[in-house]
């Protein structure tokens, strides 16, 4: 029942989020679209930012699931992407937010998951020390947000092209020195 109303209020925030501007979005504004008393949201939250965190992780979590049930890593990542792509006005107008750094910081941090988990799956990297391996995994996680922030419909329409080159670039394929 927990988790259940943590979804309901993610859910009016993430609604909240996009209709309004995010410097404004309050907790009155969640608790009043939940129908629910401050207690109620104070009960399950401390503050907006640990709903965002909680909210990232459950997402994180439930794309990270969908993207490895995919056929091979490439179309994890490419289910990565498309999900991305479909956070892009909550992700916009999260970063518009004066939860930005938080917001930021969490979206880094589960791209550096994801990608910690490819390299798992793929035996990439195996010469690299773990300083170095942090090192690439931190690079790409920094590359794809600012990708991801800076997406346009045109990326949009070359969203396979583009996740295929980042995955051979991943993987060692792809280099300006070949």
């Amino acid at each position: 029942m927990t988790n259940d109303m943590k979804e309901k209020i993610a859910k009016a925030a993430r609604k909240l989020l996009v209709e309004k501007s995010g410097k404004k979005l309050t907790v009155t504004d969640i608790v009043e679209e939940c129908q629910i008393t401050r207690q109620a949201f104070y009960y399950h939250f401390e503050d907006i930012p640990e709903l965002f965190r909680w909210a990232l992780e459950k997402d994180t979590q439930r794309m990270l699931q969908e993207a490895h049930a995919q056929k091979d890593p490439e179309q994890g990542l490419l289910y990565f992407f498309k999900v991305a792509v479909q956070a892009g006005p909550y992700i916009k107008k999260g970063m518009q937010s004066k939860y930005k750094d938080e917001i930021e910081r969490l979206l880094i941090q589960n791209a550096y998951v994801f990608f910690e988990q490819i390299v798992e799956a793929e035996n990439l990297y195996q010469n690299c020390t773990h300083s170095e391996l942090k090192f690439i995994l931190r690079y790409h996680s920094h590359a794809v947000i600012s990708l991801i922030q800076d997406w346009t419909d045109e990326d949009t329409k070359n969203i396979e092209q583009i996740v295929h080159m980042l995955y051979l670039l991943m993987v060692g394929k792809l280099s300006p020195l070949s």
